[in-house]
């Protein structure tokens, strides 16, 4: 018998949301999110929250959609289905700073169920993850986002840290420009009751991994929000947004599949930074601090060492 966690992921999601926009709020001191609600109108909506032109964070938007209704062809296909009726539900999130000390960084955290014709559910699986990606690479950091993700992994299973770290350098993979999108983090999807594991399992695992979000990245915004930078940094920035921009629309599976199924397209691209450049043939020079996370883009790193 599978058992439904659609109202649980919707109440978590939602508390998840509220926590994360107030904890912005007040880190950033100045700017607050406003609240887009909107409707879809084969079923369900969501919440888009935008907060912009901070002290702090540039751009940051934390969302969350509860949809339900009938899959298009297209969705039944990519998901190889013969059965109509979903619900989905998730919190979506991407930060961008003002400051080029501070990384930029994505979230997410899903739940789906497929239903028959008698409307039982006959398939669920949660997913989601965070990355990190920054501008200029300071060891500490992104020790700190994995530590903080590994810990709860082990809380669970001490293989699913590995597992879901490599799974996340194969997938934030700019394959265009032979190089990653950041420093990694997690990536984990169609997670499933199992011989192993229950939905219960997966459920916890998931919404630990969203609480562990916070404090996984607050810490590192609070020690480089205050670093001095140049208009040289800033230039550097936003033309590492373009590199951003280029996988999200190039090779992000979520952004593509939105685009390609009547998805709301402001919450579909709330991700995209408000100030990018794409300069022709830029390389910086060999030794520079911008080299070096050119170096770590190009040759993920165990950032724990772990084996």
């Amino acid at each position: 018998m599978i058992i439904s966690y659609k109202d649980q992921f919707v109440n978590f999601i939602t508390e998840l949301q509220n926590e994360i926009s107030s904890e912005l709020e007040n880190l950033d001191g100045s700017a607050k999110f406003i609240s887009d609600k909107w409707v879809r109108a084969e079923g369900g909506g969501g919440d888009t929250r935008i907060l912009k032109n901070g002290t702090v964070f540039e751009k940051a938007g934390v969302n969350t959609s509860v949809v339900h209704g009938e899959l298009s062809p297209v969705i039944r296909e990519k998901l190889g289905v013969e059965y109509g009726n979903f619900f989905a539900c998730g919190l979506s999130l991407v930060i961008h700073p003002l400051s080029p000390m501070v990384p930029t960084v994505h979230a997410n955290y899903r739940y789906f169920e497929l239903y028959d014709e008698n409307n039982e559910v006959v398939d669920q699986w949660f997913g989601g993850g965070s990355d990190l990606t920054p501008y200029y690479i300071f060891d500490e950091d992104p020790i700190h986002f994995h530590s903080t993700l590994k810990n709860v992994c082990d809380q669970f299973d001490p293989s699913f840290y590995k597992k879901f770290k490599l799974a996340c350098d194969n997938y934030f993979h700019n394959a265009h420009r032979n190089e990653a999108r950041g420093v990694g983090g997690l990536f984990f999807d169609y997670l499933r009751a199992n011989e192993n594991q229950d939905g219960q399992f997966w459920y916890n695992f998931v919404t630990s991994q969203g609480k562990a979000f916070l404090p996984s990245y607050l810490p590192i915004v609070e020690k480089r929000k205050t670093i001095e930078y140049n208009d040289d940094q800033k230039f550097w920035q936003e033309v590492r947004r373009g590199r951003y921009v280029e996988f999200n629309l190039i090779h992000d599976r979520g952004t593509l599949f939105g685009l390609k199924t009547n998805g709301r397209i402001e919450s579909i691209l709330m991700s995209l930074p408000s100030l990018v450049r794409w300069e022709y043939n830029h390389i910086p020079e060999v030794g520079t601090e911008e080299d070096k996370l050119i170096q770590v883009l190009k040759n993920p790193k165990n950032w724990l060492n772990v084996s």
